[in-house]
């Protein structure tokens, strides 16, 4: 009996158990894909940047600072740590570090769990335990803290300005004054704890030597366009450096040797033993340019590590390669469809141009078929009546109203039309004798009707011509505004990253879209519809002519 309760009571727990969702209290989530192809080895405790822009990601999900952000781990139960460098809903882009517990590039199906949606949460953002124990400052250059370290909060001094559209976020802008840090324990070097400088630079000219680092007798710098690492007498040098273009830059150095990497790859290495050294810190003497996401660490960083922060920060990496919208059940919402993502990112000015073409398209649609049911059944009914008109005798000429179809058939309402001026011609014994003048009176009034068919045939086809010219230039205007505003806001924001500019574009773009599929349809529409109804009206010509004949042949004077 008691193994049946517990059956059951486990039957009852189910349901609940296979609800994965961290914390119901939030509204929405989104799945972070993590792509560790191309890394050479597992690493721990990896800081990675999450780029959110309004292709990726539903600000208005989010509180307007992000503090209702929260990460959690595949497991969709632990929190990770993190901390938001940027966050503008007004622009929709944000910038988001989150320490990863492991990158591994076995793991197929990695990923992390994005929350937003909570008005009433506080901001859980750690700036310091977004990174590991051996990371001893980090630098972002922030607009709000442009000198500060985010890891310990140690202060640079020196001179510095601000680039607000940067790689990540903003960045510093020097102009060969160094930046300072006074000496620490957390910067003291040894060849036994180890040594990395990492860094992202983006040099205005290479026009001497600039010294992207030194303490003591331990320097990195840019000599003759080369990196260049030393420690006392010893140094190595490779990597070169290229003016203009965003580049990352690493030295790992502990245990009687050191390694240069230029985007995560290997340029040199040697054996150089790490002077033991605490006393100040420069960064950037002599060095003209912009600098970003300056990182110092007391150990010696691995190769793996540099090419996942090298992959993970670039604009270009596809370390996270992207952010989905997902249901209660873990499930992604349209990841097959790149569809809704343009049409979460299209601006007002585009809806409202889209909404005027899909009215547009409507009405088409109608004149179309319409028009086509039209044209069908008149053709079929011409046919028919023609049939008669062809086989009936001469007695029979004047009698074809009472059998035909004056509802669909042109044909048969011109007959009628000139059958009535025909009657009006019989003598009071019944005969029938018409002059010349006559013919002429009963063939005006058949071409007068002939002239209101046809009026009626064309009925409407005006609206597919709008349609076909318009329909492209409304999308265009859509279109043109839409780019307008999408780089009057990136303009605003500061932030160049094609992740942001891409589906502001593509959605833009969806105006003209929305404008050829009004016009291609409509085109073919009017095409087919022009035929039929040039068809149908030389039909009734012909016809005019044949009645015309044969009525004066058998009735003329």
């Amino acid at each position: 009996m008691l193994r049946k309760c517990g059956f059951l009571l486990l039957l009852f727990m189910l349901p609940g158990l296979a609800h994965a969702a961290w914390n119901d209290a939030w509204d929405s989530r989104a799945r972070v894909t993590v792509n560790a192809a191309g890394i050479l080895a597992a690493e721990s405790q990896v800081p990675v940047v999450l780029r959110l822009h309004s292709g990726n990601f539903d600000f208005s999900s989010a509180s307007l600072d992000g503090s209702d952000l929260r990460v959690i781990a595949a497991d969709d139960k632990t929190e990770l740590k993190f901390h938001i460098e940027k966050f503008d809903s007004i622009n929709e882009l944000a910038v988001v570090w989150v320490l990863l517990p492991k990158v591994d590039p076995a793991d197929k199906n990695a990923h992390f769990w994005l929350y937003s949606g909570n008005e009433s949460a506080t901001s859980t953002a750690d700036s310091q335990g977004s990174f590991d124990d051996a990371t001893a400052a980090v630098f972002h250059f922030s607009e709000k803290a442009l000198l500060q370290d985010s890891k310990r909060g140690l202060a640079a001094g020196g001179n510095a300005t601000v680039q607000r559209a940067a790689l990540i976020g903003e960045a510093a802008v020097l102009s060969g004054e160094p930046l300072s840090l006074a000496a620490d324990a957390a910067l003291a070097l040894g060849d036994v704890r180890g040594f990395t400088f990492s860094a992202w630079i983006k040099p205005a000219a290479l026009d001497g030597n600039a010294v992207l680092y030194q303490q003591g007798s331990v320097v990195l710098e840019i000599a003759d366009g080369k990196l260049q690492f030393r420690s006392g007498s010893a140094n190595i040098a490779g990597g070169e450096v290229k003016p203009g273009t965003w580049q990352h830059v690493v030295v790992s150095s502990g245990a009687g040797k050191a390694t240069l990497y230029l985007d995560g790859v290997e340029t040199a290495s040697g054996e150089v033993s790490l002077a033991e050294v605490q006393d100040a810190v420069q960064v950037g003497a002599g060095y003209r340019g912009e600098l970003d996401e300056l990182e110092l660490a007391s150990t010696a960083r691995s190769a793996a590590w540099v090419k996942i922060a090298a992959n993970g920060q670039s604009m270009d990496g596809q370390l996270i390669t992207t952010v989905h919208a997902a249901d209660d059940d873990g499930e992604e919402e349209g990841s097959s469809s790149h569809f809704m993502v343009l049409f979460n990112s299209l601006t007002v000015d585009a809806w409202v141009v889209i909404i005027i073409l899909a009215v547009m398209f409507a009405i088409s649609v109608v004149v179309m078929a319409a028009k086509a049911r039209q044209v069908s059944r008149a053709d079929k009914a011409n046919r028919e009546f023609l049939r008669d008109f062809n086989e009936a005798g001469n007695a029979e000429l004047l009698q074809l109203d009472q059998s035909a179809d004056t509802a669909n058939s042109t044909l048969a309402r011109l007959y009628t039309a000139g059958l009535r001026e025909i009657r009006k011609r019989y003598a009071e014994d019944g005969s029938l004798s018409l002059s010349g003048a006559s013919m002429d009176a009963i063939k005006a009034a058949i071409d007068a009707d002939l002239i209101r068919e046809n009026k009626s045939l064309n009925a409407n086809i005006v609206l597919l011509t709008i349609a076909i010219s318009g329909g492209p230039f409304l999308g265009l205007l859509g279109t043109v505004i839409g780019v307008m505003i999408t780089f009057a806001e990136i303009a605003a924001a500061g932030d160049v990253n094609v992740n942001a500019i891409a589906p502001g574009i593509a959605a833009a773009l969806m105006a003209t879209v929305a404008g050829l599929a009004v016009a291609i349809p409509a085109l073919f529409g009017y095409n087919y519809l022009s035929s039929r109804i040039k068809n149908i009206n030389t039909d009734m010509q012909i016809f005019v002519d044949e009645y015309v004949t044969r009525v004066a042949e058998l009735y003329g004077k």
